[in-house]
C-alpha cells in the first residue's frame, strides 16, 4: 500500500488576477447614477436661475408701472407701500424664504443692502421703506431716489450668480 509520502503533489496555483476591464455591473450602475445626478443638478440650477431672472424681470415691469403711477399723481405713501411689497415678493422668490420673509425695520433694510454692498437702504434713500408707515406723509421728492434705488437693486440681484447668505 502506498502511503501519503508516495502521492505526487503539485504546487498550489493561484487563479489569474481579475482584469480591470470590463468593470463589474455595479460600476456601470454607479457611472450611470453619477451621470443622471449631474444632469439633474445641471437642469435644476438652470431652472432655478431662469425662474429667478423671470421674477426680477416681472418686478422690473411692475417698477415701471409704479413710476408711471407716481408721475400720474398717485399718493407717495401708496407708491412706497407697493414698492415695499414688490421688493419683499422679489426677495421671497430669489432668496431663501426663511431669510427674507420675516424681516422688518432695520433688519429688512440691511438685508436689501447686501445685494448692493453699500448701505443705500439702511442709510440712504431706502430708509423711506421703514419710516413711511410711521410718518403722517411722505414727501414726493423722496420717491424718485427710492425708485432709482429699487431699479439698481433689481439689476444687482439679477446679475448675481450666487446669492450671498444662502
Amino acid at each position: 500500500m502506498n502511503g501519503p509520502a508516495s502521492l505526487p503533489l503539485r504546487n498550489v496555483h493561484a487563479p489569474p488576477p481579475v482584469p480591470w476591464w470590463p468593470p463589474a455591473p455595479g460600476w456601470w450602475l454607479l457611472v450611470l447614477l453619477v451621470a443622471v445626478l449631474a444632469a439633474a443638478a445641471w437642469w435644476w440650477l438652470r431652472r432655478h436661475r431662469r425662474l429667478r431672472l423671470a421674477a426680477v424681470s416681472l418686478a422690473q415691469g411692475e417698477l415701471d408701472g409704479l413710476e408711471t403711477a407716481f408721475r400720474a399723481g398717485e399718493e407717495p405713501e401708496e407708491i412706497v407701500r407697493r414698492l415695499s411689497a414688490l421688493l419683499r415678493r422679489v426677495c421671497i422668490s430669489v432668496f431663501p424664504r426663511t431669510e427674507a420673509a420675516g424681516l422688518t425695520g432695520k433688519a429688512w433694510l440691511t438685508f436689501l443692502d447686501r445685494a448692493l454692498s453699500r448701505p443705500a437702504f439702511s442709510e440712504g434713500p431706502g430708509r423711506v421703506l421703514a419710516e413711511a408707515p410711521y410718518r403722517p406723509s411722505v414727501p414726493a421728492g423722496e420717491i424718485e431716489p427710492l425708485l432709482a434705488l429699487a431699479r439698481e437693486w433689481l439689476a444687482a440681484v439679477s446679475r448675481r450668480r450666487e446669492v450671498k447668505g444662502k
